[in-house]
Parts: structure tokens; sequence; C-alpha cells
């Protein structure tokens, strides 16, 4: 469902505790899906958008709105104000724009961008090699560090949905792959992870759609009309779809290699 403004996100409750939510192309072209997820103790959302005016893209007030839904829902959670985690997939500006809208909510907590930021939030004991389990309340998610991206990149997997959340690192769009070394073992650690998790990995759901349906072809970078979109939901071997496109690489800047739902970018 989407909200009654052209630029209210539109929203999708994945379950009962479990919300998508997309920045409309009409506030910004980058349009990034942004995730909350409702434990007993406290709620999570991955990343705040590319715009940081709550005229243009209502973040605070949806926000808002979805959490007292889901407390109108579950009456036995009555702590009050209810608890809000800001955190990231990674640093970039498309993603931590609307960081400032939810900044000054009581109860709320933002974690910061930088590595050292993310590593001491979450209690990584080594970087970005371990994975680190966050519980909202009778509900965990696990913290996989992800860099290559972006340096602060992580990937959270929430145990409930069997979801991969995945920001910018593996999505049906184009890969930006901006140190290889490092983006090569994000991959091979998600294979890991998604070998032998705590929970089956069911899906994985990036922060964008930027491929259309037509296999291989991409939407260039500031469209803003996107009507034959491919599906935002990747299967999880997708993972080693993208292990194979890194091994055709050479590291030269500005090479791609296309594959029918994701395009690799050397962008360095």
């Amino acid at each position: 469902m989407s909200g009654q403004g052209v630029n209210d996100p539109v929203v999708v409750w994945l379950d009962a505790d479990t919300v998508q939510l997309r920045q409309p192309k009409t506030s910004h072209w980058e349009a990034p899906f942004l995730y909350l997820l409702f434990g007993r103790e406290r709620a999570l959302l991955i990343d705040t958008g590319a715009t940081a005016d709550e005229a243009v893209f209502p973040l605070r007030t949806t926000v808002e709105g979805l959490i007292a839904e889901w407390l109108r829902r579950n009456p036995a959670v009555f702590v009050r104000p209810y608890p809000l985690v800001v955190a990231h997939s990674h640093g970039h500006g498309d993603h931590i724009a609307g960081d400032a809208l939810l900044r000054d909510r009581p109860g709320t907590t933002v974690v910061g961008t930088s590595p050292a930021e993310v590593i001491g939030f979450f209690g990584f004991p080594t970087w970005p090699d371990a994975t680190v389990s966050y519980d909202l309340g009778r509900r965990v998610v696990d913290v996989i560090g992800g860099p290559g991206h972006e340096p602060s990149a992580v990937v959270f997997f929430d145990r409930q949905t069997g979801i991969l959340f995945t920001g910018d690192t593996v999505l049906p769009a184009r890969l930006y792959v901006r140190d290889l070394g490092q983006y090569r073992a994000t991959i091979e650690r998600l294979i890991r992870f998604r070998d032998d998790p705590p929970a089956p990995v069911r899906e994985l759901r990036g922060a964008h759609i930027e491929m259309s349906s037509e296999p291989g072809v991409d939407y260039p970078a500031g469209t803003v009309e996107q009507p034959d979109e491919a599906p935002l939901p990747l299967r999880p071997r997708i993972l080693d779809r993208v292990l194979a496109a890194l091994g055709e690489l050479r590291g030269v800047p500005g090479e791609r290699i296309v594959a029918k739902r994701f395009i690799v970018v050397v962008d360095r």
C-alpha cells in the first residue's frame, strides 16, 4: 500500500512485524528501499533515504505512524517511548540523508556511519570477518561485515523472515565495486553465512532496483520512470553468480560484467 501524498513512501508489510518502505522517485530518483523491523524491546530501521526534508519525503511522520500501528496491534509491549535504533546498510548519502529527521525522536539511537562507529555499536570483535547478533527482543538480527562497496557497509540477516538485507552490496542493479579485494571477501563471507546460517536464508532484498525485467538491461542513473522493473527479491544462489562475475574482472576502472539480474561495475 502507499500513502496519500505523491512523495509518501510506498509501504509494504512483509509480515506482521516487518515493513518495507520505498522512497518514491518523485522525491529522489535513487528511490531507495528502507526496512523497519519490530521486536518486543525495540525496532530497527535500516537506512533513512536520500532526502533530509520532511516536506519532500515524510520519513518521520511515516515511521511514527508505523510504530503507532504496530504498538496498537501489540498492546503487551508497553515500554514508552518505544525505542528505535536507526542503522545503515552503508554510509552513502542516499541511505543516511534522513537521519536528521529522526535524531531528536525520544528513545531513538542513530548509529554513526564510520567503520569505527559501526564496529563499536554492534560490538564486532574483529572487522569485517566476524558476524555479531543484535537482539530486538524475541527477534535476533545477525550483522555481517560487508565492505567493498563502501568501508562501513554491513548486511543484516533477519532470522524471523529469513531475509538478508544487502543494501547496495547485492541487488538487482549496478553493483559498484570500489575495493575489489574487500568486495570479493564480503561475497565469500555471505556465501559461507548462507551455507551455514542460524536460520534458513530465504531471499535477499537490497536497497535499489536499477534493472529492467529484460535480462541484462539496466535503467541509466537518473531515471525517474521505471515502468518495467525487475523484482526486488533475489534468491540466495545469486551470491554464487556474483562471485563468478568477480572472477571475470581484471580490476580496470569502468570495467563492467553484465549478468541477467545485475551488472558489476569497477568503480575506482
